[in-house]
């Protein structure tokens, strides 16, 4: 077990880059390692080119580090069954010979269709094949870290908003025709309850999580504001910028199975368009109350999100 103060975080989209700022700006080494090895523009943050499903290399990254933090999202959606078991198991395999706790950042996916606010006590019973895989990366995870051979925590967020998430949120990758007064088009239902989580929040419960030995072992949700519907997200990110609401079209029903034919990436989503035709609520008690974390006010994440 290592007690340095160094921090391997693999993956260098939002969540990555916010965990990388968070550490480095109290004063930790931080090294984040991706494919290419491209600079985050984090100050202080070392930078390696790495394929981290090479567990060979990725273990030789982790030696000696405090927490392997696993931030990775492979770019291609409609890849993951053939890009995401071998880098979990990577990883695992990383986490495992270096010592490092094993700090994963998780999705609501492995739930499924749920009925009422989603808590860290429901089963994974995912039906959908996206679901289905993020269940089984933390079922491996977990029974490693029951078996005691390492130290693993997973922090599940609803739909990221905030700085950088751009494109891979739902309302972020709609903001900048909305800002433009176009009219946009919205997953599913737009008048249903949906938690959004801020992506700076996500990070700071990742770092957390990761550092408290009593929480290791389970799931953690991320402390995200009231749950409020697509149409009123968007409205409420214009309006922290003084512009006025949009047209919000909904796609659905056969408009999105039509698209689908089309789009490889609309096909998957229409996977998971339960998430955005009922309440898609998160019950993040456990931890606000284990961490001591509250969500960043919903006004300033709306403008940050506006701003990106």
């Amino acid at each position: 077990m290592t007690t340095t103060d160094h921090h391997l975080v693999v993956g260098a989209g939002p969540v990555g880059r916010h965990v990388a700022a968070l550490l480095a700006a109290r004063g930790s080494r931080v090294t984040v390692a991706t494919r290419s090895g491209r600079s985050t523009g984090v100050d202080g943050v070392e930078h390696l080119a790495l394929d981290a499903s090479d567990a060979d290399k990725l273990s030789r990254a982790a030696e000696g580090a405090a927490v392997l933090y696993n931030c990775a999202n492979p770019g291609d959606y409609t890849r993951w069954e053939e890009v995401w078991p071998p880098l979990a198991a990577s990883l695992l395999t990383a986490a495992e010979r270096s010592g490092a706790v094993y700090a994963i950042t998780g999705n609501l996916y492995p739930y499924g269709p749920v009925d009422g606010p989603m808590r860290e006590d429901l089963p994974d019973a995912a039906t959908d094949h996206k679901g289905r895989l993020r269940a089984r990366l933390w079922a491996d995870a977990l029974a490693a870290h029951r078996a005691g051979r390492v130290r693993a925590v997973e922090v599940r967020s609803s739909d990221f908003v905030g700085p950088g998430v751009g494109g891979n949120g739902h309302v972020s990758r709609v903001v900048p025709d909305a800002l433009r007064g176009r009219s946009v088009w919205m997953m599913g239902r737009t008048d249903q309850p949906h938690t959004f989580t801020d992506v700076q929040d996500a990070a700071r419960t990742l770092v957390a999580a990761a550092e408290d030995p009593g929480a290791h072992g389970r799931t953690w949700h991320t402390p995200s504001n009231p749950p409020v519907t697509q149409r009123q997200a968007l409205t409420d990110v214009l309006a922290a910028v003084g512009r006025p609401p949009v047209r919000v079209r909904s796609l659905r029903g056969p408009a999105l199975a039509a698209a689908a034919l089309a789009s490889p990436l609309l096909r998957e989503l229409r996977e998971l368009i339960y998430q955005w035709e009922r309440p898609y609520v998160l019950d993040d008690a456990a931890a606000r109350e284990r961490f001591g974390i509250a969500p960043t006010p919903w006004e300033e994440v709306c403008r940050r999100t506006a701003r990106q």
